[in-house]
């Protein structure tokens, strides 16, 4: 991934943080999915007053990204208030159902620099049938 591609997810996926909906924790999160053929797509958390309902930005993206016929993704892009936001250990499952790919965890205010990730390497011992 250049240089000018991972500025570009970064950016993405801190602007989608702008639209989560997060009324109950105020802990805004965005992604950027890159996909195989270069597209970005993202997504935001959205919170429910249930919260185990909560669904968070990381399989907002990559169900919209399925759903709009990608199957094979290059990076993820996360932007939280935190230093460092990895992905929960479901979002780090469904995303191993797609292979292995890079996770770029950044916080949204640029004040530590961002910290990149093979999937396999936060999530060793995926499940597989």
């Amino acid at each position: 991934m250049t240089a000018k591609t991972l500025t570009q997810l970064l950016a993405a996926a801190r602007a989608a943080r702008r639209q989560a909906y997060a009324p109950y924790s105020k802990f805004r999160v965005g992604a950027a999915l890159l996909t195989a053929d270069g597209k970005i797509v993202t997504g935001c958390n959205v919170e429910n007053a249930s919260y185990g309902l909560t669904i968070c930005a990381e399989r907002v993206a990559i169900t919209k990204a399925i759903s709009d016929g990608h199957r094979k993704f290059q990076a993820l892009a996360i932007a939280a208030p935190s230093a460092s936001p990895t992905p929960c250990g479901a979002c780090r499952q469904v995303l191993a159902e797609f292979g292995d790919l890079v996770v770029v965890c950044a916080d949204s205010r640029r004040r530590a620099t961002a910290q990149l990730y093979q999937l396999e390497e936060l999530l060793p011992a995926a499940f597989r049938l």
